[in-house]
């Protein structure tokens, strides 16, 4: 009989690619990660690993193998929902996985509620930008992720992620204060020559704004990048910059720049993503429904 661990090695060693980073995600180290995989070799009796430079590779043996011990592993992790299915209230720990807008619009009133009707449950949180979130909930760092979607810019997609969509707001064009400097402008076409703060490049909002301004007929001047969208609010506060941001980022408080509506009214798409064996885990759909009546669509 395979030891499911070991498979579990090897699947991980096809998902991340270096021992190292197995090793880290797993918290071993990796000289027990390799010792593991060297067991796995004698039991199956061929070889699954080949040195190239610095690196190891996976034999064609080996990719089999990844591909049974992820059929495993999801079974196994059906059992474990089907399981918790079976108890009154949603309990243990749940992983999940957000960007900064949500952490700040969603997540406190979807803690608050999931403590108050699922005592059981232990919610952690953890930042990340929605590209590595994905990825990182289909190799099961987390347990549920919060994503987005800009127009035009399509997420990652991942076969064994279950997607919902959780709710869509408003993109608008932010600029600083009446009595600032560019208070003025309202429109794409008067921001032309105006400063322009983004997240860092190879991030879907980025792709998006950059296509609106080029679309208007001109090329952003992109001074200022920074992933922390409160940072853009205070640059653009400071008559310091102009931006394209989220209605998400007002939930609950007035906006403290003026925001004028984009041609065509374009909106972002937020959706939740969890591995389809634990979609109907208690857990996941406590904090799905939580999230929804969060975001006022329950």
């Amino acid at each position: 009989m395979l030891d499911v661990r070991r498979l579990r090695l090897l699947r991980e060693l096809h998902l991340r690619g270096t021992l190292a980073e197995v090793a880290a995600a797993l918290h071993q180290s990796p000289s027990s990660v390799s010792q593991q995989l060297t067991l796995l070799e004698k039991e199956v009796g061929v070889e699954l690993l080949r040195k190239v430079g610095r690196k190891v590779q996976l034999t064609p043996e080996a990719e089999i193998l990844v591909e049974h011990a992820g059929a495993v592993l999801e079974r196994l992790e059906q059992a474990e929902s089907d399981l918790a299915a079976s108890l009154e209230k949603a309990s243990g720990t749940l992983r999940l996985v957000a960007f900064q807008s949500v952490v700040l619009a969603l997540i406190p009133a979807t803690l608050t509620l999931l403590a108050r009707d699922h005592p059981g449950l232990r919610v952690t949180m953890t930042q990340r930008e929605p590209e590595t979130a994905l990825y990182e909930t289909s190799a099961r760092d987390f347990d549920l992720v919060i994503a987005e979607q800009y127009p035009g810019h399509a997420a990652p997609w991942y076969p064994e992620l279950d997607r919902m969509d959780l709710t869509t707001d408003a993109i608008r064009l932010a600029v600083p204060p009446a009595g600032h400097r560019w208070s003025d402008i309202s429109t794409i076409r008067d921001a032309a020559e105006a400063p322009w703060v983004m997240e860092p490049r190879g991030a879907a909002s980025r792709h998006f704004a950059e296509q609106v301004c080029r679309s208007a007929g001109f090329e952003p001047d992109v001074r200022f990048e920074t992933a922390d969208l409160q940072a853009e609010i205070r640059l653009i506060e400071s008559g310091n910059a102009v931006a394209l941001l989220p209605s998400l980022m007002w939930m609950g408080r007035e906006p403290s720049v003026q925001l004028h509506d984009l041609a065509g009214m374009p909106r972002r798409t937020i959706f939740t993503a969890t591995r389809r064996a634990s979609a109907r885990h208690p857990a996941v759909m406590a904090c799905r429904e939580a999230l929804a009546i969060a975001a006022g669509t329950s």
